[in-house]
């Protein structure tokens, strides 16, 4: 059986009393290779952090039960709790300070861009030196995102950024059959209207550099296979 290798997934808790951006916010970091567990409430987000052991914290000031400044507080020691951004509506300077104040690592205010706060989830991890979704793996094909750099074993694979987004995708879900529509959707985004056949180009653009030596010499078996009638996946051969 075939072995796909990719970096343990960082885990990111987000609380949020709303349910509509809790999924938004876990839908995005999912699509970003984050694991990701939501809460509804303080309490809710207290059992989550010592049960699930995020590396980071999206939470909400304004809970129903205790608020987020409180549960922020019974998180305990800033050196042995998770990272935390804070996700409000209170813009006020006073409430960012306040927020800054009890530890809190960034505050981000609503409404919100996810491709920011995506960011901003990275800029701390990569502060506190828990930035494990830097690194993704399938076989001997890495993806250093911080250096932005492909390698295939020790070649150095030089990508488009339209390439570079395909192939995090397809490496992000390693092991995962992925559709067309799913494709089109994350690389070109929701309002692509252009030709379909731009994702069979590209993937052809990808195999030529990945998979590179496949076919001349075994050295490299090919990693990105097409299912019919489906769509492609990235995975090791079946050895």
């Amino acid at each position: 059986m075939a072995i796909v290798q990719v970096a343990e997934k960082t885990r990111v808790l987000v609380v949020d009393d709303e349910p509509n951006i809790t999924e938004l916010v876990a839908m995005a970091l999912r699509y970003e290779g984050f694991e990701v567990r939501t809460a509804g409430n303080g309490r809710g987000a207290l059992n989550a952090v010592a049960e699930f052991r995020p590396a980071l914290v999206i939470l909400d000031i304004m809970l129903p039960d205790i608020d987020g400044l409180e549960v922020m507080k019974r998180l305990g020691d800033p050196s042995r709790r998770p990272p935390v951004i804070f996700l409000t509506a209170r813009d006020s300077t006073e409430d960012k300070v306040k927020g800054l104040t009890v530890g809190g690592d960034d505050y981000v205010t609503k409404p919100f861009s996810v491709e920011e706060l995506a960011a901003r989830v990275r800029v701390v991890l990569r502060r506190h030196g828990a930035a494990d979704g830097d690194l993704l793996r399938c076989a001997d094909l890495e993806m250093d995102e911080e250096a932005h750099e492909v390698r295939r074993g020790d070649r150095l694979i030089e990508l488009t950024p339209t390439e570079y987004r395909l192939l995090r995708y397809l490496m992000v879900n390693a092991g995962r059959v992925l559709t067309r529509a799913q494709l089109l959707d994350h690389v070109w985004s929701y309002d692509f209207g252009g030709d379909s056949s731009v994702l069979e180009t590209y993937i052809s653009y990808l195999r030529r550099k990945v998979d590179a030596n496949g076919k001349a010499d075994g050295a490299e078996p090919p990693l990105i296979q097409t299912v019919r009638g489906v769509g492609y996946v990235l995975r090791a051969p079946r050895t």
